[in-house]
């Protein structure tokens, strides 16, 4: 199965990119299954309804989002709606939305999706990502009610992404990281056969901050005070995510790259893909 994972839509510039180019891909690359992450799809805060139906009509089959999954009054509304979105599983129970779902690729696939939120360093401190992940696993075990596992780590800290990865080695096809919003260089597939990658990176305009105009972050690195508000930078944005081969045997990687398309960042296709 070839799946294809992009990290946090930034603002109208990254939405709007992935909505271009993400049907082109899903033909071209032969994609069975595609997720991406939405959560500061809304100038550089929050979804609305609107941005996660165009989202899931240009080819993504699930959106997954993380601590700014509020943002965005509408939010706690459509929230219980859409199957195919997913706020952090590990809130506490009564939480608007699903954290987790079973959904088919195209190839007739049976994929579980779930997304999690961690605790270093983040806000609000959600309840213990590894005991979530240990609940939705038990509930759902790799090669028995799923073909593949995908793990959305949403999370600072690169040691308890890393930590989260190990964890779950061998239970789940995919862990791989968002919120940081910059691609880190450790693809792999760890010992137990589950691929992993501690940041995806963003879809966005790397000319920035995380996305956001530069100017104001500047500002209030050097100053301490604020001159405005944060704002989603404009200018042409690169998509950024990985790709992965999953077997249909045992439901574990086989391989795993990470894809980057458009300017700055060098670009990227997975060589299985080509």
């Amino acid at each position: 199965m070839r799946l294809l994972f992009l990290g946090d839509m930034v603002g109208k510039t990254g939405r709007t990119t992935v909505w271009e180019k993400l049907p082109g891909l899903v033909s071209d690359l032969k994609l069975d299954f595609v997720i991406v992450n939405g959560e500061n799809a809304a100038g550089g805060f929050g979804i609305t309804e609107e941005i996660f139906l165009e989202t899931i009509n240009a080819g993504a089959d699930v959106v997954t989002t993380g601590n700014h999954v509020w943002d965005q009054k509408d939010a706690v509304g459509f929230a219980g709606r859409h199957d195919q979105f997913l706020r952090p599983a590990n809130y506490p129970a009564g939480t608007p939305g699903r954290g987790s779902g079973l959904y088919y690729a195209r190839n007739g696939a049976r994929v579980l999706v779930a997304n999690i939120m961690g605790r270093v360093f983040m806000h609000p401190e959600l309840d213990d990502p590894f005991k979530s992940a240990e609940a939705i696993l038990d509930a759902c075990p790799l090669k028995e009610q799923a073909d593949a596992i995908i793990f959305d780590f949403h999370a600072e800290a690169t040691s308890e992404k890393q930590c989260f990865g190990h964890f779950v080695d061998g239970r789940a096809s995919l862990v791989v990281g968002t919120h940081t919003h910059v691609p880190t260089a450790d693809c792999q597939i760890l010992n137990g056969g589950t691929g992993y990658m501690s940041d995806a990176g963003m879809c966005g305009d790397y000319d920035s901050s995380l996305g956001m105009d530069k100017e104001e972050p500047l500002n209030r690195f050097i100053s301490k005070m604020p001159k405005g508000r944060f704002e989603a930078a404009t200018g042409p944005a690169t998509i950024c995510g990985l790709g992965i081969e999953i077997s249909d045997v045992t439901g574990l990687a086989e391989k795993i790259a990470p894809l980057r398309i458009g300017p700055r960042l060098a670009e990227t296709i997975p060589d299985f893909w080509r």
